[in-house]
């Protein structure tokens, strides 16, 4: 049975990040042989790297972080796994917080301090997903930022996935939120996002039939 692992960086569990990755697991899913397993990050009690330096002592280097935390399953699970999915909606421009905590604690026990390599326990498909409120023609978001790079070293290049123009909040009135259109964001809404979903469906049925 080949794995895929999906991780969530976004806090809602219903929303823009967890409806595409829903839809990833969905595709995925649907190849014979494939187990997938979905994480949600805030429902994790983590840090993101200690600086311990344990992943880098003599003899005893391993390529997966030694911080022992609720972090740590995923972790291990991830250095065995077949394929991996990373999901985040992007805040001021960036993937969340957790989302990074979680990047730093993934990537620097891969990278070597003698040669600077980047190397992971085994190479695998990885799919990025980010959504954001902004229009894809002023989309000024450094989204996985440097760590994009690492996984690309380490794993493979990433296929990348992106939604735009997402609703923040179910009803817009509620909120001080006039800088927004609602009417031009469900209008948007209305052409695109269902054919995001299904972007999303296929990104995962295709990554589950590369492994």
């Amino acid at each position: 049975m080949k794995k895929i692992i999906i991780i969530d960086g976004g806090p809602r569990k219903t929303f823009n990040t967890a409806a595409m990755l829903q839809k990833v697991a969905e595709g995925a899913a649907s190849v014979d042989g494939v187990e997938v397993e979905t994480v949600r990050l805030y429902g994790l009690d983590y840090k993101g790297c200690m600086s311990c330096m344990a992943c880098k002592v003599k003899g005893r280097a391993l390529q997966v972080c030694k911080f022992r935390d609720a972090l740590t399953p995923v972790l291990e699970a991830i250095a065995e796994a077949d394929g991996l999915v990373l999901g985040s909606p992007n805040y001021f421009g960036e993937v969340t917080a957790q989302m990074r905590a979680f990047l730093e604690r993934l990537a620097f026990p891969w990278l070597s301090y003698n040669d600077y390599s980047i190397t992971a326990p085994k190479r695998m498909p990885v799919l990025l997903v980010e959504t954001q409120n902004g229009l894809p023609e002023s989309n000024n978001c450094n989204g996985y930022g440097s760590m994009e790079h690492c996984i690309a070293q380490a794993l493979d290049t990433p296929e990348k996935l992106f939604a735009y123009n997402t609703y923040q909040v179910k009803d817009y009135s509620r909120y001080e939120l006039s800088g927004f259109s609602e009417e031009a964001k469900r209008r948007y809404r209305d052409t695109h996002w269902q054919s995001d979903l299904q972007s999303a469906y296929e990104a995962g049925r295709r990554m589950a039939m590369a492994i």
